[in-house]
């Protein structure tokens, strides 16, 4: 009970407007977006943040569902992977931060994806989103879509992404990856 009160207070002290741990199927995903839109809408937040906030939300949760290293399956076969995300006000701006597993294996090919984004304008940014939605497909065979995830987050934020990956002895097989974008 006294962690509890001590994450609790530590979220109202840092405005903390959501935070969720845990397994994400397409259906959590959905709530947890339903939940920050009431939020959003309940603190008065304007339209294009609203949707950049939304938007970074979508993106960064559909990336630990669709890259975790911890992906189970049910007797469905409906997909769940774990992670967590949290979106939070500081100075004046949003931030949303996620973390997950993912494969060593991808390790270097997600590093050399976001060192290049970080290292774009966001003029760049933008016309590197643009010639990736005209080209409808990712070079990346390991992307299950367009490839647009990092671009996206990247393109809607008012800072540079920050990024961190976290060396684990056991599984050996993965690695922490944590992403963070300001709005």
């Amino acid at each position: 009970m006294d962690i509890f009160q001590v994450f609790n207070e530590d979220t109202l002290r840092d405005n903390l407007l959501f935070y969720y741990s845990g397994y994400m199927s397409h259906n959590v995903i959905g709530a947890m977006g339903d939940t920050l839109r009431y939020r959003l809408e309940t603190q008065g937040t304007k339209g294009a943040t609203t949707r950049k906030v939304f938007s970074t939300f979508i993106e960064m949760a559909q990336n630990i569902l669709n890259y975790g290293g911890d992906e189970e399956r049910n007797e469905d076969n409906r997909q769940y992977s774990r992670g967590a995300v949290a979106i939070g006000q500081q100075g004046g701006h949003f931030y949303i931060i996620c973390g997950n597993h993912i494969d060593r294996a991808h390790l270097a090919r997600v590093r050399e994806k976001l060192e290049a984004i970080r290292a774009m304008s966001p003029e760049e940014i933008k016309q590197a989103y643009k010639q990736q939605l005209r080209t409808e497909s990712s070079a990346d065979e390991a992307s299950k879509g367009a490839g647009l995830g990092f671009l996206t987050v990247a393109r809607d934020a008012s800072e540079p992404i920050e990024f961190c990956f976290i060396e684990y002895e056991l599984p050996a097989e993965n690695v922490g990856f944590y992403l963070k974008a300001v709005i």
